[in-house]
């Protein structure tokens, strides 16, 4: 059997293979899907590669498989560890967090501000693999980001440094930090002037350096061995699909529910109404990435937050669950406990992704303010990952967003009529993935992939 494209996502649980090829009409289809364990821990990710792919064979009902294209993305190994460094901290600094956010990277540290030997120390500690830093408008204030470049200057030459501050400055901290062969990227400042954010040239160069840098963690050294075209970071490839949604289907926000994290991406500007009174810009595609919210690596967490009492109420074999919590529920009773923790991620991330209405007083009154990223323009909400995809729960879970706006006056979520989608084949990461080699094809499986949710 011949497929045009083969994709895998490389997670930190397991790896997902799909398989996509043309149908009758010329029309890019998903075919056929395989999953295994992810092997990191046995020093090599092909060998879960492998698994997966005989499992899709054996879905596909075929003996052998061909492909014209294998791209993978991956959040194994870690992902990639950054630290962020900038002048202003709900400037430069929110500006560099979100264009590494955006693109992928994990943020171990961030600091505003000039860097002291103490800041060091915290940044050796945090063991980054990249170091964003920023800091300044254009031809503005350069005193600091000089400053941060000498103190970063003496740290492991290995750690490539991304510069996205102060264009005035960009010759100097190009000087100070290049010493010893260190990889250096001089990119369009993060915040050029009060009130704008320039972050994809800096996204762009993440993904870039996160392809070179993925190969050198645990179990990934042979991963090119086996794909064609550089790994990208899981996350960045549903943003990329998330803004290619957008594109046909106009705002939207994708949530993502995994074992150790829930992660939200955003693409929209708002209502105009509201962008008049917020206090400090948002990008128009934005990330969030919540550690603390997950159903299986992170579900202690997630526990606590809810309240064990409380749901010792709801699951009087509480602790029996407990005991036997894996990634793939094995009954019906595992999957009730799996959908109430991924009913709490879904909400909480959602609202914590959301700005909020303010009220401040002054000379003149009572004024209302908008901080962070307006959800209220958003028409539709995709949900992915294992059980938002899989489960014939997901609408359950997915509904809540209609009434969270009447719930919540004073945060800026989604209105009650917003349209809900399932990425019912779990391939919204591998879409943003084709989406970088054959964009038609990409548009293909965004329109005919997803399924529209009927709550009523």
């Amino acid at each position: 059997m011949k497929v045009e494209f083969l994709t895998a996502e490389i997670g930190s649980t397991t790896t997902v293979l799909s398989a996509f090829s043309c149908d009758a009409s010329g029309s890019m289809r998903f075919v056929g899907q395989g999953e295994s364990y992810t092997t990191v821990n046995e020093n090599d990710v092909t060998i879960g590669i492998d698994n997966a792919l005989r499992n899709l064979k054996r879905s596909l009902g075929c003996d052998n498989l061909e492909w014209s294209v294998f791209l993978a993305s991956s959040s194994a190994a870690g992902g990639l560890r950054m630290t962020v460094h900038g002048l202003v901290y709900d400037m430069t600094v929110k500006a560099a967090r979100e264009a590494a956010l955006g693109a992928g990277g994990v943020i171990k540290l961030v600091t505003a501000g000039k860097l002291s030997e103490r800041d060091l120390k915290k940044i050796e500690a945090a063991n980054p693999k990249l170091i964003l830093l920023a800091g300044g408008v254009d031809y503005g204030e350069k005193e600091t980001v000089v400053h941060n470049a000498e103190i970063l200057r003496d740290l492991d030459q290995n750690i490539p440094i991304i510069f996205a501050g102060n264009v005035a400055a960009a010759d100097d901290v190009l000087e100070i930090i290049s010493t010893n062969g260190r990889d250096v990227h001089i990119v369009d400042n993060v915040y050029p002037r009060i009130d704008e954010l320039n972050v994809e040239p800096t996204r762009q160069v993440i993904r870039e350096v996160f392809s070179k840098n993925i190969v050198n963690g645990p179990g990934m050294e042979k991963v090119y061995s086996v794909i064609d075209k550089p790994i990208i970071p899981t996350p960045a490839a549903v943003m990329l699909a998330t803004e290619l949604f957008s594109q046909v289907n106009d705002d939207v926000i994708v949530v993502d529910i995994g074992g150790a994290t829930t992660d939200v991406d955003s693409v929209t500007d708002g209502d105009p109404e509201i962008a008049s009174i917020l206090l400090a810009p948002e990008p128009r595609s934005k990330r969030t990435v919540e550690g603390d919210l997950g159903i299986y690596v992170n579900a202690s967490h997630v526990i606590e937050q809810i309240g064990r009492d409380e749901l010792g109420k709801e699951f009087p074999d509480l602790e029996n669950i407990l005991r036997n919590l894996t990634p793939y529920p094995k009954n019906d009773r595992d999957e009730a406990f799996s959908l109430r923790l991924a009913a709490y991620c879904f909400e909480t991330s959602i609202r914590r992704h959301a700005g909020t209405i303010k009220q401040l007083y002054g000379p003149t009154g009572r004024t209302e303010v908008a901080y962070g990223k307006d959800l209220t323009a958003v028409k539709s909400v995709i949900g992915t990952g294992g059980i938002l995809s899989r489960s014939k729960f997901s609408s359950k879970i997915m509904k809540i967003v209609r009434t969270l706006s009447a719930k919540h006056e004073k945060e800026l979520l989604p209105k009650s009529s917003v349209r809900l989608f399932r990425d019912r084949n779990y391939i919204f990461g591998a879409v943003g993935l084709i989406s970088t080699v054959d964009l038609p094809s990409a548009r293909d499986l965004v329109e005919n992939s997803l399924e529209e949710l009927n709550t009523t």
